[in-house]
C-alpha cells in the first residue's frame, strides 16, 4: 500500500475511533497523550507523515483496537482474545457496591459512560432509599452501597466526567407514588429523594444528562458501557460483560436508540421531577 494511501486509511480509522469515543477532540487528544493540535495534525490529511509508534500504541492501547486494523493492515479490529475475550460471565453481582464496577468506572475514566439502571440511578439515590432497597441484605451491603453511591457522586463531579443515563419515566411516577417495590416508603422519605434528585439533576447538568423514555413503547435491560472498553448487562446476580467492538458498538446504538425516542430531555429533567414532587 502506498504511503498517502496508508495515511488515508489511518485518518479514515482514528476518526471513526474517535467518534466512538464521543468525548470531544481535546479529551482524545489526552487519553492518548498528545495535545489537540498534534492530533489535528494527524486528522489534516495535509502531509503523508504517519505518527510515531508510541502513538500508535497509545490508540490502540487506549481505545480497544489493534494496531493493523488501525494502519489499513487488517479488517480485523479486535485486539487479540487471550487480551479481551468475546464475552465474560462475572458471577456474584452484588450492585452498585460490587467492587468490580468501580474497577471498570476506574477505568473507564475520561470515556463516555452510558447506564440503564435497574431502580433509579444508584448516584443519586438517598441513604433512605438505598437502606429501604436493600432491606436486611447482610454482609455489610447496605454500608457498602451507601460508600459507593458518595463515591459515584464525587466521580461524576469530576470536571472530566461525561455520563448519559437512560430510563423509563414511568419508574420515576411509580416511585413518586409509592407504587411497585416502593409501596412500602413512606411519602416524606419518597419526597425527600425527588427534591435530592432534582437538585443534583441541576448541579452534575450538563456533565451528567438523565434522558425518560416512555417504557410502554421502549426497553432496556440494566446495562452500564464503559466507552469503548466493555459492557456489563445486569441479570440479577451476575453481569454478562462484553468486551468487543462489534458487540459494544450493538449497545451504543441502541442506547442511543432510546435517547432519540426520549420523552423527558436532559435540560427538562429536574424539572419534571420536581413536578412529580406533587404526585407523591
Amino acid at each position: 500500500m502506498d504511503k498517502r494511501d496508508l495515511g488515508e486509511v489511518f485518518r479514515e480509522r482514528l476518526s471513526e475511533v474517535m467518534r466512538r469515543y464521543g468525548g470531544g477532540q481535546s479529551r482524545f487528544a489526552q487519553s492518548i497523550g498528545l495535545d489537540r493540535s498534534a492530533l489535528s495534525q494527524l486528522l489534516s490529511g495535509k502531509t503523508v507523515r504517519l505518527p510515531r509508534a508510541e502513538t500508535l500504541v497509545a490508540i490502540a492501547g487506549a481505545h480497544g483496537v489493534s494496531l493493523d486494523w488501525l494502519m489499513g493492515v487488517s479488517q480485523n479490529e479486535r485486539l487479540a482474545a487471550e487480551i479481551a475475550p468475546t464475552l465474560a460471565i462475572e458471577l456474584g453481582a452484588s450492585g452498585p457496591d460490587d467492587s468490580r464496577l468501580q474497577q471498570w468506572r476506574r477505568e473507564a475514566s475520561g470515556y463516555k459512560i452510558r447506564y440503564v439502571p435497574a431502580t433509579l440511578p444508584d448516584l443519586l439515590r438517598t441513604e433512605a432509599v438505598i437502606r429501604y432497597e436493600l432491606g436486611r441484605a447482610a454482609d455489610g451491603r447496605v454500608e457498602a452501597s451507601i460508600a459507593d453511591a458518595d463515591r459515584y457522586l464525587a466521580y461524576t463531579r469530576r470536571p472530566e466526567t461525561d455520563m448519559e443515563v437512560c430510563m423509563p419515566v414511568q419508574r420515576l411516577t411509580g416511585f413518586a407514588r409509592g407504587e411497585g417495590i416502593w409501596s412500602g416508603l413512606d411519602r416524606d422519605t419518597r419526597r425527600a429523594q425527588l427534591g435530592h434528585m432534582a437538585h443534583l439533576l441541576e448541579e452534575l447538568y450538563p456533565t451528567f444528562r438523565l434522558f425518560l423514555y416512555d417504557g410502554k413503547r421502549l426497553f432496556s435491560a440494566p446495562l452500564t458501557i464503559f466507552g469503548p472498553l466493555r459492557a456489563a448487562i445486569y441479570v440479577g446476580d451476575m453481569y454478562l460483560v462484553l468486551n468487543t467492538t462489534e458487540h459494544i458498538r450493538v449497545l451504543i446504538d441502541r442506547f442511543d436508540g432510546l435517547i432519540r425516542n426520549a420523552v423527558i430531555n436532559p435540560h427538562e429533567a429536574a424539572a419534571r421531577v420536581r413536578l412529580m414532587l406533587d404526585e407523591g
